[in-house]
């Protein structure tokens, strides 16, 4: 049996036995309301499922492609500065989309974009010249600057739209239920789609251009997709938290900085971009140690995809069971704030790890495990946590402000940690490439600290103010 077949038969028999058992079902994931509720998860939660396993898989193509043809330990601070820098301006294009053809037609018109651009750059990368059988890496190959930052914004604001979107058209009550197990749609694409695309390039095509055309046909599909359940789902499944506060906001025109005012304004909305900009910052971290480790490792593109393959679908497959064995229970039965404080628990815990492992025979492995299970937890727990903490806020907050704390804020944070990555050659010319990890590390294991430190304490901040919104039935900003 293969893995992907035993993957198959153990979703099969678990969803079988949660048919069955009512009670196993109830206990899992709370009491459905309606069948319109259920068909709303499966609906959204295949839209998701398609969106995170093609952006997976374009996610691990980021950096092999881009170590493919520019050397990648000396650009890729660059190459997320550059990330950073294009976000204002990206912005401002994306605030003035919604503000003319609505969020709804915004979707569809950013999944035609990212789907038409993906073909474009897999014709690119095929070309003799431009493209991939061209081996000379040079920083001066703009294919790999463009790809890279195409890559990271298509992260940035197609999954943070049909976020806004799914918080905007679903109560709290309903979320509770409703987020995780679209959380689990979205970690079974991450599980199966990486696992079966990566390996083509080395298997089937000889390189891994074709296989960005083939994620730029799967996002055309999940706009395709997103329309048809929006007019299919029962009218009741598609109206979110409303207040009489919310209809008066909502009647009043805002530009495209009125995201950025109430972000920099609101202690709320601060404490949020903290709690994502600190994953972000210690994650990138962990990731550039990592990738490192591999292109070291394996000497081309397609060797290091096809090891990538068990990256990304090991992380959904942990991050699926998670939701499948009731993790969204953390937050139902305990509360937001036991819910926020885990991840960076387990973070500091992550530090540790990867301390004590440097240089041994199990560095990589280590590595490995640790970028899984933090993904992991983050997508399973902390993701749909965090976005059910813009449910008591205003359609600006919702959509603009959300925006700048996932594009901008999680651009500047991943910038922040690729330049804190730039101190180890630093640390190595100063004391050799053994003195210098050791010292990177215990730098990187102080600072993880205090990060981790006060990411809890924004962590109870928002979630106490979370609660009194919900319990008042206002907003919070």
């Amino acid at each position: 049996m293969t893995l992907m077949q035993g993957f198959i038969l153990l979703n099969v028999l678990f969803f079988g036995a949660a048919a069955v058992f009512p009670r196993l079902r109830k206990a899992l994931w709370g009491e459905f309301e309606s069948w319109g509720e259920i068909a709303k998860f499966v609906g959204f939660g295949i839209v998701f499922g398609l969106i995170i396993g093609d952006y997976w898989t374009l996610r691990l193509l980021k950096d092999s492609l881009f170590a493919a043809v520019i050397p990648y330990k000396q650009w890729r601070w660059t190459a997320k500065g550059l990330s950073m820098l294009s976000v204002p301006v990206l912005l401002i294009v994306y605030s003035k989309l919604l503000d003319w053809i609505g969020r709804k037609k915004a979707f569809y018109v950013l999944a035609t974009f990212f789907g038409i651009s993906s073909l474009i750059f897999a014709y690119f990368f095929a070309h003799e010249y431009y493209g991939l059988p061209n081996t000379v890496k040079s920083p001066t190959r703009m294919i790999g600057w463009l790809w890279y930052v195409f890559v990271e914004m298509y992260g940035s604001f197609v999954v943070a739209l049909f976020w806004a979107i799914m918080t905007d058209i679903t109560k709290p009550g309903a979320a509770k239920r409703i987020f995780p197990l679209i959380v689990l749609g979205g970690q079974a694409g991450n599980a199966v789609l990486p696992f079966i695309l990566l390996p083509l390039g080395k298997n089937v095509f000889g390189n891994s251009a074709p296989v960005v055309g083939i994620c730029g046909l799967i996002v055309l599909v999940a706009g395709i997709l997103m329309w048809f359940f929006m007019h299919v789902l029962p009218k009741e499944q598609l109206e979110g938290y409303k207040t009489k506060e919310a209809e008066k906001i909502a009647e009043e025109e805002t530009g495209f900085l009125e995201g950025l005012k109430l972000l920099v304004s609101e202690k709320y909305l601060l404490g949020i971009f903290a709690i994502v900009s600190f994953f972000e910052v210690l994650v990138t971290i962990f990731d550039f140690y990592f990738k490192a480790m591999c292109f070291d490792f394996f000497p081309s593109e397609v060797l290091a995809n096809d090891y990538f393959k068990w990256y990304g679908s090991l992380t959904g497959l942990v991050a699926m069971y998670c939701v499948l064995f009731g993790i969204n229970n953390i937050q139902r039965r305990l509360g937001m704030k036991i819910s926020l404080i885990l991840t960076p628990l387990l973070i500091g815990v992550a530090v540790v790890l990867i301390n004590f492992t440097s240089g041994t025979t199990v560095a990589l492995t280590v590595a490995l495990a640790v970028m899984v299970c933090s993904k992991a937890v983050n997508y399973a727990l902390n993701g749909p946590t965090l976005k059910q903490l813009y449910i008591p806020t205003s359609e600006d907050v919702r959509y603009k402000s959300q925006a700048w704390i996932e594009t901008f804020g999680s651009r500047g944070a991943k910038f922040g940690g690729e330049l804190f990555n730039r101190l180890r050659a630093t640390f190595d010319g100063i004391w050799g490439v053994a003195g210098g990890a050791s010292v990177f590390l215990l730098l990187a294991g102080g600072l993880s600290g205090v990060l981790v430190i006060v990411w809890m304490l924004a962590a109870v901040s928002v979630s106490k103010r979370y609660d009194k919104a919900m319990k008042n039935d206002e907003l919070v900003c």
